[in-house]
């Protein structure tokens, strides 16, 4: 059981990873001199385990605080807490920056790569 967990843990990273190649490859830019970055598959891996971390620890905390206005918005407040996610994770990795547009972007795009990762991988308990 606790390798099928991990087996799952290390594809769902895989997969962040991938979304965040993606979300960075379309919507962000590298530091002029850093380009070469654009190339590593060590810096989406890295990405995509900050993502997964922040979505673990901090998306719960800020959606607990923001209760109230996603009950008024009917839930599309969710988008904006996404997109800081999105925004939060390429601020802390290195080298690179994104715009809140891009970053909306980056979470619809994120949103939908792990709806269609969802509806393949079955549930893990």
């Amino acid at each position: 059981m606790i390798k099928r967990q991990i087996l799952t843990f290390l594809l769902r990273w895989l997969l962040s990873s991938i979304a965040m190649y993606i979300c960075i490859v379309c919507f962000a830019e590298f530091k002029e001199g850093h380009e070469y970055l654009q190339n590593s598959w060590q810096y989406y891996a890295m990405a995509g385990l900050v993502f997964a971390l922040i979505n673990s620890f901090v998306r719960p905390i800020v959606t607990i605080f923001a209760l109230p206005v996603l009950f008024i918005t009917l839930g599309i407040f969710t988008i904006i807490i996404n997109a800081a996610m999105v925004a939060l994770t390429i601020w802390i990795m290195p080298n690179v920056t994104i715009s809140f547009w891009g970053a909306v972007g980056g979470c619809i795009v994120i949103s939908i790569f792990n709806y269609l990762v969802n509806l393949v991988l079955p549930d893990v308990k």
